[in-house]
């Protein structure tokens, strides 16, 4: 992203007491605390991925409670030191705490799903791609909802808040510990390849560098989402920040599609954990390469309108996938 277009992308992020005061220190933390200020530019008008940090007030410090996964408090830190730094204020007030194993875990854990053998299809434009009419269960902080496609259980889940990072991975291996048989992440990503535009293209893939060790998992979608004339397929790289994305990561990076922050340790802990795991995502930005569409012009109508047609399509492919007979579900219908 250019100058604007970034500036855009973190003030549409930043907590408003950041945006409208100043701070002696602003202090990241692991905490998921609806009882704390919100903020007023969380996101409307969808049912999942609205919540944004919130905030606590100690005299001059502003105490920032970001769902605790190392990524997520490291990336948030990151966006209003990005930010201060950008509209002439001293980015140095802004420190991070990384919140602990146990209290990670301890997070993730409030999700409790009874499975069997059953698709998980999670993240992005689950209210398009789950059957109309459903009723949606809520949990803390999460929503769901069960169908069956082609023979096959399904279940659709959602959070309020986001999995950035660490956190999607600890999400799956909870998921498998609760019966998961195969998950399925359907998301957004970055493309490393010039020559792609956002928006008219799905990714997928079975592998991503993790922490600089490449990881393979086994895919739930094999060969046939790599087949369709309107996918691409490629190898993906993991990135806990877009912020840390800069020239030179990119030149390191120049041999791989696809970059973003939670499809590796996703199947890494799909690997782990003996389950399948695949992911279709819509080519939302290009980092190699300028294009109208970018991070932070997502709400714009033509970009709607792509991405509501790719959503289309991603619950096709996932049908017909289910329908080719060789998936496996064993508790279910065949």
């Amino acid at each position: 992203m250019g100058r604007d277009s970034l500036l855009r992308y973190l003030q549409i992020k930043v907590h408003h007491l950041i945006q409208e005061q100043d701070w002696e220190s602003i202090r990241v933390v692991g905490a998921y605390d609806r009882s704390a200020v919100v903020s007023r530019y969380e996101k409307t008008g969808k049912l999942f991925n609205v919540e944004r940090p919130t905030a606590t007030v100690h005299g001059r410090e502003l105490v920032i409670k970001a769902f605790p996964g190392a990524d997520y408090v490291q990336h948030y830190a990151l966006i209003i030191a990005t930010y201060l730094a950008m509209t002439g204020r001293p980015a140095d007030a802004v420190t991070y705490q990384p919140p602990g194993h146990a209290e990670c875990r301890a997070a993730v854990e409030e999700l409790n799903l009874e499975l069997n053998g059953d698709l998980v299809l999670v993240g992005w434009g689950l209210q398009h791609l789950a059957p109309k009419g459903g009723v949606w269960t809520r949990g803390p902080g999460y929503a769901w909802q069960r169908a069956e496609v082609a023979g096959h259980r399904v279940v659709y889940l959602g959070f309020l808040h986001s999995i950035w990072g660490d956190v999607a991975g600890r999400v799956v291996a909870r998921l498998a510990t609760l019966g998961a048989r195969d998950v399925v992440y359907v998301g957004k990503v970055g493309a490393l390849d010039p020559a792609i535009e956002p928006n008219m293209w799905l990714a997928t893939g079975n592998e991503s560098l993790v922490r600089g060790a490449l990881v393979t998992w086994d895919d739930f979608f094999g060969d046939f989402a790599a087949n369709q004339v309107d996918v691409q397929a490629g190898l993906h790289v993991t990135s806990s920040s877009i912020l840390l994305e800069n020239r030179d990561w990119l030149a390191k990076h120049s041999e791989y599609a696809f970059v973003d922050p939670e499809i590796g340790p996703m199947g890494e802990a799909a690997r782990q954990m003996g389950i399948r795991f695949g992911y279709l995502h819509v080519i939302s930005n290009n980092l190699a390469r300028h294009y109208p569409a970018d991070l932070s012009n997502e709400r714009h109508g033509e970009v709607l309108r792509r991405r509501a047609s790719l959503i289309d399509r991603i619950r096709s492919l996932i049908a017909g996938r289910l329908a080719d007979g060789s998936t496996r579900n064993p508790g279910g219908a065949r």
